[in-house]
Parts: C-alpha cells; sequence; structure tokens
C-alpha cells in the first residue's frame, strides 16, 4: 500500500510554510533571553541535584519562548488557512494553554505527580471533545474498537507529553529530537494531504531550532516543563492530525517509528521502575542518556547519538510510508549497524569504567 497522496501538490502552500517555518524560528531566537529573564524574576531555576546533569543553577522556563513562537506562527497561518478557524483547532489552543500555565506553575512550584496527570488528561480531553481524535475506521475491527477512541487517544496525547518531558534531561535534547521528530512528521503529513498539521509540525520545528542555539551545551537556559510538556502535547495532536487520520493500521508503526525515541525511553524506564517495585512518576537516573553519561560519554555525545538515532527511525518511517521493499531494508541494515556500534561501544566504555573502579579500589 503506497501512503502517498497523489495530490497533495494541489492542497500545500509552500511558501506559507517557509513563512511559518521563519516566523517561528525567528521569534523563539529573539525572545529566548526574555523568557530566561522571566524564569530569573520568577524563580523559575533548576539546582543541581543527585540525579542531575547540571553544575549549576539554569533558569527553566525557556519554553515560554518556544511556546510563543508557535502561536505567532499558528496566528499568520489563520489568515491564509479556514482549517485554523474550526472549532478542532480552537481546542487544539484551549489545550495547549492549559498545558504550557501547568508546565510554568511547575518551574515555579514543583507541582505533585498526580495534579499534574490529572490536568494533562483535562486538557487530552479538550482536544478529543472538539474533534481530535484517532480514528479506527478502515481498521477492520469490531465495531465496539470505536468506543475505544477516545481513551486511546487520551493515553497517546498525556503518553506523548510526558515522554519528551521524560527526555528533557540533557542540555540541547529535547529541543533537538523533537525538532528532528516534527520535521519527518511534517513530511508524513504532506504525504498525507493534511496542511494544518504541516504547518504545526513546520511550526514546532522552527521554534525547537530557535531554542537549541541557547539550549545546546553548555546551556544558559532549559526550557523546563513548560517547553517539554508543550512540545509532546504538540507532536501527539498534530500526529492525530495528520497522520492517524489518513492511513489505515500501518499508521501506527509509522507514527512509532517517526516519534521512537521518546516512546522508547518512556517504556523502558516505566517497565524498568514497576519491576523494582517503583513508582513510574519518580524520577531516577533510569533514562537513555543518563546511562550514557554514566558510562563515560560528554553531554554532547550522548546528544548527537541520540540525534542519530532519532534520524534512522524517522527515516524508517518515511521508507515505511513510500513502501517500497528494497529502500526499507537498506534501512534496517543500517540501523542495525548504528545499534551494533552504540552497543559495542557502550561495551567498552563499561570495561573502562569497571576498569577504574578496580583500580580505585587497588588504591
Amino acid at each position: 500500500m503506497n501512503l502517498i497522496n497523489p495530490e497533495y501538490e494541489l492542497v500545500h502552500n509552500w511558501l506559507l510554510y517557509i513563512i511559518v517555518f521563519g516566523a517561528a524560528f525567528a521569534i523563539t531566537l529573539l525572545l529566548t533571553p526574555w523568557a530566561r529573564k522571566v524564569a530569573i524574576k520568577l524563580k523559575a531555576v533548576d539546582h543541581p541535584k543527585a540525579r542531575g546533569v547540571h553544575k549549576k543553577a539554569l533558569p527553566r522556563m525557556g519554553g515560554l519562548a518556544i511556546f510563543i513562537g508557535f502561536i505567532v506562527a499558528m496566528g499568520i497561518a489563520t489568515f491564509s488557512m479556514e482549517d485554523f478557524r474550526s472549532l478542532e483547532f480552537a481546542g487544539f489552543v484551549v489545550g495547549a494553554l492549559i498545558i504550557v500555565g501547568l508546565g510554568m506553575l511547575d518551574d515555579v512550584f514543583n507541582l505533585p505527580a498526580k495534579l499534574k496527570l490529572f490536568v494533562q488528561i483535562v486538557a487530552a480531553l479538550v482536544v478529543v471533545f472538539t474533534g481530535t481524535q484517532i480514528d479506527f475506521i478502515g481498521w477492520d475491527l469490531p465495531d465496539f474498537i470505536d468506543y475505544a477512541a477516545i481513551p486511546v487517544t487520551v493515553l497517546w496525547i498525556v503518553g506523548m507529553i510526558n515522554a519528551v518531558n521524560f527526555i528533557d534531561g540533557v542540555d540541547g535534547l529535547a529541543a533537538g529530537v523533537s525538532s528532528i521528530a516534527s520535521v519527518f512528521l511534517m513530511i508524513l503529513c504532506i504525504l498525507s494531504g493534511s496542511p494544518m498539521a504541516v504547518i504545526f509540525a513546520v511550526s514546532l520545528a522552527g521554534s525547537c531550532l530557535g531554542f537549541l542555539p541557547r539550549n545546546f551545551s553548555p546551556a544558559d537556559v532549559i526550557m523546563g516543563d513548560t517547553g517539554s510538556t508543550f512540545l509532546g502535547y504538540v507532536l501527539a495532536v498534530s500526529s492525530i492530525m495528520g497522520v492517524y487520520k489518513s492511513y489505515a493500521l500501518l499508521s501506527v508503526a509509522i507514527v512509532g517509528f517517526a516519534l521512537a525515541l521518546p516512546i522508547v525511553d518512556t517504556v523502558y524506564v516505566t517497565v524498568k521502575r514497576i519491576l523494582r517495585g517503583k513508582s513510574p512518576m519518580v524520577a531516577d537516573r533510569g533514562h537513555m542518556h543518563h546511562q550514557l553519561i554514566d558510562r563515560g560519554m560528554s553531554h554532547k555525545q550522548t546528544v548527537l547519538i541520540m540525534y542519530t538515532a532519532s534520524i534512522f527511525a524517522g527515516g524508517l518511517a518515511l521508507l515505511i510510508s513510500l513502501n517500497d521493499l528494497r529502500a526499507l531494508i537498506v534501512g534496517l541494515v543500517l540501523l542495525l549497524v548504528l545499534v551494533s556500534v552504540i552497543y559495542a561501544y557502550r561495551k567498552r566504555l563499561q570495561k573502562n569504567g569497571d576498569d577504574k573502579d578496580d583500580n580505585n579500589k587497588q588504591i
């Protein structure tokens, strides 16, 4: 099954996409220093802690610049597309305001995990009941499965919100991975002929890239929950609008690959904590980026490895959507090589770390 919409050239405004991307990038880039000052004034500061990677206190409400850059870009799009004057878009904006407001409060007051989860569910329900939900039509499943659309959609949105939040542990990681995921999601939405979802993905990519210069290691500002939860929210909703509504069962694999890194990390950490008898919401150093750093990699090496993994995963999503068997085989081989190299390098670092520990014991 070829997933390309043969009429996509007729429904996409390429100039608008470029303008929206440029606006999101420029505004976020310009406002990031301002967001840093706001964070300091509100005392939204991330202090060094045992499980963290920062050695100094950093303002953590930089995501406010990402949000404003994104929203301004959306405002530009409303003048050119009727879809942005719909109830569905209004629901998206209301949900976004809830998520960003929650993130700002959490960056200042460190809210309880259960309260944050409850508010995230409320935001997801706003999105669902204004017309955005995963469509099971065409999945060849029993009729009663249609009733699962609402809880599955809520689970997807809340899950992605927390997935991106979980990987926001190293300078530049969440912004970089989200920008990579949004670029691949943009391409998938272009292929499916979904202009509004393309605008979402393009704006998110521009905002993330505009934030990266001040956030890449060594960072002088971090996005905090204000930014990370918003990124996850936009990725989740845009994937529903642009992919889940246009493809059949194969959409699960496509979106899963495009957003693989935060999903895999979240599942891995959650299962690991449950097996150890701990709450999945209690933070620790079990994430993939923490493990790479603990094995001797620098922050930049860790981030670049995870960027590479994200690119390969997104590439596989595109190969699946194009239904090119030969290209898919080549991609899988390249991914296997990448995984093997990372595994071998990890083993070497582990051996070096063990040898270092043995030497310390002898001393």
